[in-house]
């Protein structure tokens, strides 16, 4: 006789519909998504959603929130020694490009423009929303270390840009190159600009 599967707890089906969804929507993007497609890949009935998410779009805002706070728990880890502006530099790099790594649909779902009904209306303004938070930890480090932090928010919005779609075009091509080969050429052309394109990209 087969064996019942065992009865998911409430706080581990939550878990699991936000898991499911995640993916969907990483793959589908969230308009096309249907709560009847979640609740079909997840094993449940669609009124299990609502109860736990109030519909799509509660499960959605879960799952963004959850993707940020993620993201700046890395970024506030790297970001809380001491260092040089380079070291800062590298570090932000690092921190971004391990999170697409280690959450390459919560990343996803982050780049994708947000639906209609969705506060952020777009990818560009939900990573403007990280770049607003990364500015708070970057004038943090550059107070801890002398630095003027008046231009933060220029810095800010240019390492999530120039990370965030770098990286995305890392994850999604396939590229050979590992994150740290990534981070360094990211770096060069930061901290060189043009100049620095030829060189190697580790070089100090």
């Amino acid at each position: 006789m087969a064996k019942k599967r065992a009865r998911l707890s409430a706080a581990d089906r939550r878990e699991q519909l936000i898991s499911v969804a995640r993916e969907m929507f990483a793959e589908q993007g969230v308009q096309p998504t249907t709560v009847e497609d979640i609740a079909s890949a997840a094993g449940v009935t669609k009124p299990l959603i609502y109860e736990h998410f109030g519909g799509k779009e509660g499960l959605y805002a879960v799952i963004v929130d959850r993707a940020m706070r993620d993201l700046l728990t890395q970024l506030t880890s790297a970001l809380k020694t001491d260092g040089t502006s380079r070291e800062i530099l590298e570090r932000t790099a690092l921190a971004l490009l391990t999170y697409i790594e280690a959450s390459p649909a919560a990343f996803r779902v982050l780049m994708r423009d947000s639906p209609t009904w969705h506060a952020s209306g777009s990818a560009a303004s939900l990573m403007s929303a990280v770049a607003g938070q990364v500015e708070g930890i970057l004038a943090e480090a550059f107070k801890r270390n002398g630095f003027d932090d008046r231009p933060t928010p220029i810095y800010a919005q240019m390492l999530v840009g120039m990370i965030a779609f770098t990286g995305e075009w890392w994850t999604e091509s396939g590229s050979s190159f590992t994150r740290d080969e990534v981070a360094a050429h990211l770096v060069t052309m930061a901290w060189h600009g043009l100049d620095g394109i030829g060189s190697r990209a580790a070089a100090r």
